[in-house]
This record gives C-alpha cells, structure tokens and sequence, in this order.
C-alpha cells in the first residue's frame, strides 16, 4: 500500500501518510584517523546510552576511561528511541534504578551547563479492566512506600489531565506526575561532555575489530583492545554495543542470549492542545503515547515482531520501512481511546533494530569466560530509563568489584551457559517477553516458550503423577500435582509467523487459574493439601533442579574457609548451613555444605586428592552461585576446582512426621538420631522391590522445619530409587508436593530464599543470620560483619501475619505507627498458622540504627492495594519457635 508520495490512506481510521525510505548511513573509511592512547584503565565500547551513561559515572569516579565508537555517538539504535522515562515498575530494584537514572538527568544540567533534553511531563497508565487497575494500586503501594507521588484516578480525572482522552474508553488510570521524556541525542552530548571534563575520552569513527585475549592459567584474559588504528592495552573493557552485544565475544568462546527486532513508532502530525501533557501507557490496548512537542508519537509491542538476522555493523543512524501489517494492531486502540488522534495524519515512521532478550531484561555483569570484560547490552528498548541506574552500577562493578544494589534480575549469570547458546530458546523465550511485555506480571505465571529446556532424572515421573511444572533456569520443576495431566506443549507462538494458536490448552487453562490479584489462587486449597499433608504426615518433594556441587583441591578447605561465613572444617558427616559474603558483607549465597572424604569414585561419592565439599544451594541462582565460587577461587589463587553436578544427581527429599519411619523401610542404615542427627550426611544403599540396591548419599536436612532427608540419587537410576521410596509410602499415604507448597512451609518455617528476603544488599545480622557467621578467622564479608556487630544494624528482617484472609504477594508497603518502613520482600500463606505471612525489612524513617524495642514497640500494616491491614509483627516466624519439629520432636 505503501508509496513514494505523500497521499493519506487510511488505516483503522487514522489518516497516514507514506512511509520513508530506509535509511543507513555507511562508515567513512576515508575520514583522518584519531589518535588513540596506548593504554587506558576502562574502555568502554559503543556509544549509546549504555555506553555513554557507563563513561559518565565512571569518569566521575575518576577513573581513566575511554569510549570508542565506530561511527558517531548514538548512531546504533539509541538515537531513534523514544526516551520514555517511567517511574513505577512491579520490582522495587527497577525502580530503584529508574529513579537513579531520574535523579541523574535532573542535576545534569546545573553539572555541565547543557541541556540533556530531560521533560517532567507526566505518565499516565490506562486500566480497561478491575484486574488491571488491581495491579495498578500494586504498583502505587510499592510506590507510596518507596516515596514515589502517584494517584489512582477515575476516568474523569484522568481526562482532566489528558483532555483528549475517552472517558468511556476505560475504568482507570494510575497517574505518576514525575515521569517523563529525555532526548537521546542531547542527554548523550551532556553526558560525553562531563565525562570528558572528568579526564575520560570519546573517540568517534574508530571501531573496535577484536578483543585482544590471552589464555592464561586460570582462564582467559583480557588484555586489549585491536582497532584500525592500533591496539589499546586494557584490563578492563565495557560491551556496550547493543544489537551488536554477541559479535566481539563469540570468537572467544563466550555467549549473550540476545536478540535483534524491528521496533517502531510514528510520529503524528500536530495536534492542537497536546502540547505538555503526559505520556500514555495503555499495556491493554498494547499502544503507548510519548509527547513529542504538539505530536504523538505513538508505539506498542505486537504479538508477531519482525526478528531479525544479524545487524549490520555498518547499519549507522539506519531504519527500516514499517511493516504496516505487524504495526496495525496498535491503532484501533490508539483511536479508541483518543479519538481525536484518528483526525490527524502521519508525519513519520521510526521503525529500527532494538535488542531483546529471553527475560525483557538487560545483560549485565562479569563475563563468565572473559576476565576483565563486563556487559551492559540487551535493554529491550529501555535504554533511555535504565541507562543511568544500569551505567552507574556498571561503573561501581568495575570499581568495586560489584553493584551496590542486588542486580540479580539483570546479571547475565542469571541464565546458563547451555542456555546462552541455545538459538532456539532464545528467539522463543525473547519473542514470548517481546509480545507479553505489556501483559500484567503475576507472582505466579510461567512462559509458555523455551519449555523442556532441562529436564531432571524425575521428569517423567513427575508428569506421570499429573505434576504442573514450572520452569526456572531452563529446568522444569514440579509446582503442585493435579488429578488429571496438564503437560506443557510445544511454543506456538501465540499465533504468529503461520504457526495455529493451541486450542484447548489444559495447561493454559490451569495457569489461568493463578493469574489474579484481589483472591486467592485457584489452587490455593491444593496447594494448601499438600502443604499440611508434610506438616501432619510425609510427602516427597523432587528438588532435583537444585544446584549440586563439589569443591575439590589441594586448597579445598583454604577456600571453603574465605568463601564460607561457617566453620566448614568439621567432621566427615556434618552438613553445615552457611552464608557466601561480598566484601560488604552482603548475603551472594546459602548454602549447604558437607565436608567429604575420598570415595569410590561414583558421582555421589567421589574420589579426590585432598580434601572435598559438596554444596546444595537454591537452583533458580545454581549458575550464579558456581561461578562466584570459581571467580573467588581464581582471584584468590586456592589451587581448588569446583565441578557441577547438578545434572548427574536427583534429589528426592522425604519430609513430614512420619518421614522416618518411611525412609527407613528402604535404606540400609540406621536412621536413629544416634547415627545420623540433623545437618549429616552418610552413604548408604537404598533398596527396590525385588532387594537390589542402589548407592544414595543421604543428607538430614529441612527446607520446610520438619523431621525429614534427602536422597542424592546417580541420574542412571534415581526414577527407580523414587518409585521404591513411593512404594514403601503406600500405606502412610504418602503423596507428592510441589514448589508452591515447598515455598510456603520454608516461609512458615522463617527459613530464606535467596534473591527474595535474601539478596546481596542484605547482611547475615539483619537477616537474622548471625548464627552462621564464625567469630575466628577470616571470611570474605568479615570485616563489614564485625563493624555491624560493633556499631548495630539499619534494618532487620521480621515477619508480619494478618488475621484477615486476604492474599499478599510481594510488594505490598509496610508501615510502623502510620509511617512507611518498608515493603514485602515475599509474601506466602502459612497453611499451618492459617494466616497470610509477609517478610520484610524494617528500617527506621531517618535511617539510624534500628533495636529489638524499636520493632516491638509499634503498631504495624500492610497496604494492600490501597487499603491498609492491621498486621502482627515478629521477630522470628511464629511457627515451632522451638525448632522441635525439625528434631522429630511432635
């Protein structure tokens, strides 16, 4: 339809006007050479707002840094962006970040005297629907707990701020009058010119054609960077190249999971009365406004998104034509709901390549196999407003080693090496983010894409008892057991690219069940079955996923000591639950560890020379917490290795009452206190039906505070182990229990879960875990424990119950006599207390150091959607206080 000429045609009811040619502005081989230096401390390369937000804070650390790019600054994908600034995220570290990058662009101008094209406009979100607007008062009560203004607002208000709006069109609106715009071109003139105040350079028109690696003892390491026009000699190098993330570090071995797409916008003619209103986010109709002088411009994220190839490195200040059969989707609700826009032409359309990843989230942090290079790429077209945030943590990971703020959800750690290699998952689990990018986030939805990814030595048993699976880190997990199969299907991608939208998707249909705000989970009372079923008789949870791993070497204990807050130097049996520190003393991992003897040789019992350890940690973090381990190793220099073995070993753990007496029908050992007390391990046999036996490392451990074991089962035969173990439960009744009821009895319990109420900015004292840290020695972390032991603690974990049966989820904002005090870091309901059960960290309003008289001495709340709820607040969860369940004392 489209033509070279400037005739409107029509297009769901809005007048159009003919789409521009595709645009690429071509390197200039022919332009005199700059001058590079021979060396610099950080190199950072690529020059859009990644790149120029990461020269800016580290310049203002005074650290010697140079840019380099390839053709002029914001020529990649940055310079068509359209630089919306929201300030509300369901995550309170996004929002954390965005207000940083915030913050930044409101004092950048009275730093370096040039406007960096920052516009407090406002931001409104448009609700169609009572689910919506549920979320919505989510978002404002993290929000008004975090001292962020907003209003819910009727339809009536909202048109008083956005006249041009159809009050009819919709129910809602959630208001945020700190939001707002920044040009890209212009913040990045501003950030490029401080940082070149503060020592740094920018060097333009000079690619960088490889990275200069050498293969040293303990892995490969950077050393330079080759230009045409020489090389740089540097340790330290920021990938900051956007669409282009994978290019440099593929040759070497090291992976990215992203993605290139066609994003697009268009640009309306003027429109009177326009001017100065705020900017529209409508995630139902999928269609966002950005106030553009008297223009719209107007976007979305469609269900089908044109994935793109490889982008050209000479694709410079480049678009692409609009495809008008992928964009249309946002206009009829565009008209809907601003009926006047219909009325106006098309001035233009932007339509460039952006880079998505399987999560919508960036990729960030240390590169696992390249010393000295740090990431900051993927932003799923969120550059603009998590530039600053993500650049000055990006800046402080150089510096320091790490972030100061717990960036878990945007380390690229988060995914695995198997995973970042994975074509297939990636372009499905990034068009699945892409196309749900405006969908509502519930505590408790799962991606239909990228699924079997991993499968443990229990999958099909799992299936065969009707387990509905969840995935976390590509592996499949059981979250509870229905009565009738509900397998996860193969990726149709919700329609699109001629594949046929499931019809009749039992899956789905369960699924849909979970995702709601104001109730509980339709599953609640099954997963409430299950979970009294391990309080009051035994149940079998198949935590096989969990990460498994062994430390091995001549320097094995030396590093269990640095890396461990607990005396690991124990008896051969003793199981140990103990903290992983950063040099503040911040929580990186909990974890079990069992000091080993040399054995047989078989993966649950190795054979090595010196000493050994074998480590149980959480398996949504399994990849993170082993490569911390590996980089400590190497930066200390132990003569020690770490070998996983997550997917060699199952893990079927027995927990309940009655576990005992279950377990011991089967194993060929004595399961007497005596001989196996809580926190041991030992090897036995465990036998089927006909007598055979089996080798199992057995550990006495509890995620859920009761009397319970696990069996570390060889994958050959870890289904046969399991059936046994089922067997003998027949008669007690022995069932299945999944994740979700897991979750809720470790909450119920007070027990943690890492990267929830348990992140790197939280210490071991302020979360209630100073048993863990030994007083003798030294520790990575010690250092920053001893000063709070000395000076006191600015926060402290508690748990809140509520005596009405409202469901919580996360989020929701806490307050102590009327005042906020902080917000839910996780929220569960606790089957036995019957009650709902939030966790949180109560810090004093003017941030002093925070005591036991403090906390009891108030009256507390939770904010639920608006309304507040008179909570009980504890120090330690109200269940078994005592801790005598988990001594099989009932």
């Amino acid at each position: 339809m489209w033509r070279i000429s400037q005739k409107l045609v029509n297009r769901g009811g809005l007048a159009v006007k003919s789409a521009p040619l595709a645009v690429t502005t071509r390197y200039n081989s022919s332009a005199s050479a700059p001058q590079i230096p021979n060396s610099a401390d950080v190199v950072v390369i690529g020059g859009g707002s990644a790149g120029c937000h990461t020269l800016y804070h580290l310049a203002k650390r005074g650290i010697k840094a140079v840019l380099l790019e390839r053709a002029k600054l914001t020529a990649g994908t940055t310079w068509h962006t359209a630089g919306l600034v929201w300030r509300l995220r369901p995550n309170d570290v996004d929002i954390q970040l965005l207000a940083n990058s915030r913050n930044m662009l409101m004092q950048l101008e009275k730093e370096t005297g040039l406007d960096p094209g920052w516009i407090q406009n406002g931001g409104v979100f448009i609700a169609h629907s009572d689910t919506r607007l549920d979320e919505y008062r989510r978002l404002a009560t993290v929000g008004n707990a975090l001292g962020i203004e907003n209003h819910i607002l009727s339809p009536e208000e909202t048109q008083k701020v956005f006249p041009l709006l159809d009050p009819k069109a919709f129910i809602g609106a959630l208001y945020s009058p700190g939001d707002g715009v920044v040009d890209p071109a212009m913040l990045c003139t501003a950030l490029t010119r401080a940082a070149t105040k503060n020592g740094a350079r920018v060097i333009e028109n000079c690619p960088v054609n490889e990275l200069v690696v050498e293969q040293q003892a303990r892995g490969k390491k950077l050393v330079g960077v080759k230009t045409p026009y020489g090389t740089i000699k540097t340790e330290n190098v920021v990938n900051a190249t956007g669409v282009w993330g994978r290019d440099l570090i593929e040759r070497h071995g090291s992976f990215l999971p992203l993605i290139p797409m066609k994003h697009a916008y268009i640009v309306s003619e003027s429109i009177p009365g326009v001017r100065g209103l705020p900017n529209i986010r409508d995630h139902d109709y999928s269609t966002y406004f950005r106030i553009q002088g008297d223009a719209i411009c107007m976007g979305g994220y469609e269900p089908n998104p044109i994935l793109l190839d490889p982008v050209a490195k000479d694709f410079h200040f480049g678009l692409y034509d609009l495809d008008w059969s992928v964009f249309d989707t946002h206009l009829s609700g565009a008209v809907k709901l601003c009926p006047t826009y219909a009325n106006y032409g098309v001035k233009s359309t932007v339509c460039g390549p952006e880079s998505f990843t399987p999560d919508h989230k960036p990729l960030m942090g240390p590169d696992t196999v390249i010393q000295g290079l740090v990431h900051n790429c993927g932003f799923n077209s969120a550059g603009m407003m998590f530039g600053g945030g993500c650049g000055e943590q990006t800046a402080l990971w150089i510096l320091n080693g790490k972030p100061d703020l717990p960036m878990f959800g945007f380390d690229l750690r988060r995914f695995t090496d198997k995973q970042n290699r994975a074509d297939q998952w990636i372009s499905e689990k990034s068009h699945e983010s892409y196309a749900k990018n405006y969908s509502m986030v519930f505590k408790y939805d799962q991606p239909l894409a990228g699924r079997d990814f991993q499968k443990d030595p229990l999958h099909e048993d799992m299936l065969a008892h009707n387990a509905f699976m969840e995935e976390k880190q590509g592996w499949e997990r059981p979250g509870f057991f229905l009565q009738m199969p509900a397998p996860v299907q193969s990726y149709d991608w919700y329609g699109s690219y001629g594949n046929e939208r499931h019809k009749d998707c039992p899956y789905e249909g369960v699924l849909e069940g979970d995702l709601k705000y104001g109730s509980f989970s339709d599953h609640h009372d099954l997963i409430g079955s299950e979970a009294m079923a391990c309080r009051n008789n035994a149940v079998v949870f198949n935590m096989s996923y969990f990460c498994k791993l062994f430390l091995e070497g001549p320097d094995a204990q030396k590093a269990a000591d640095w890396i461990f807050t607990g005396n690991t130097n124990r008896d051969a049996k003793k199981t140990v639950y103990t903290c992983a520190l950063n040099k503040d003393g911040g929580v990186e991992a909990d974890v079990t560890i069992s000091r080993l003897n040399s054995g047989s040789g078989a993966v649950h019992d190795p054979k090595f020379e010196g000493q050994g350890h074998y480590i149980v940690a959480g398996g949504a973090s399994a990849y993170y917490t082993y490569t911390m381990m590996v980089d400590e190793i190497r930066r200390q220099g132990f003569n020690a290795n770490v070998r996983d073995v997550t997917a060699d070993l199952g893990v079927i753990s027995i927990q309940g009452p009655k576990s005992r007496e279950i377990l011991q029908r089967m194993v060929q050992c004595e399961l007497s206190d005596e001989n196996i007390p809580p926190n041991s391990t030992v090897l036995t046999n465990c036998k089927d039906a006909s007598g055979k036996e089996y080798g199992v490392r057995l550990l006495r451990v509890s995620f859920v505070g009761e009397l319970g074991y696990e069996l570390h089962v060889p994958k050959e035969y870890c289904s046969t182990v399991y059936k046994s173990l089922m067997k003998a439960g027949e008669k007690n009744n022995l069932r299945n229990a999944g994740y979700r009821a897991l979750y809720s009895l470790s909450s119920e319990k007070g027990y943690h879960l890492w990267s929830f109420d348990l992140r790197p900015d939280d210490t071991p004292l302020e979360a209630g875990l100073g048993f863990t840290c030994r007083k003798e020695g030294s520790y990575k972390g010690k250092e920053a424990i001893d000063k709070q032991r000395k000076e006191g603690i600015k926060k402290r974990l508690v748990y809140l119950t509520l005596d009405e049966q409202v469901p919580i989820w996360g989020l929701e904002g806490v307050y102590r006599n009327g005042e906020p005090v902080g917000f839910l870091r996780r929220a569960e309901y606790a089957y036995y207390l019957g009650k709902p059960l939030g966790q949180t960290y109560i810090q004093k309003p003017d941030g002093s150091t925070i005591n036991v008289d403090y906390i009891k001495s108030g009256e507390y709340e939770i904010d639920i959607m608006g309304k507040r709820y008179k909570a009980q607040c504890h120090l330690r969860s109200p269940f078994d206080v005592e801790g005598k369940r988990v001594l099989g004392q009932y």
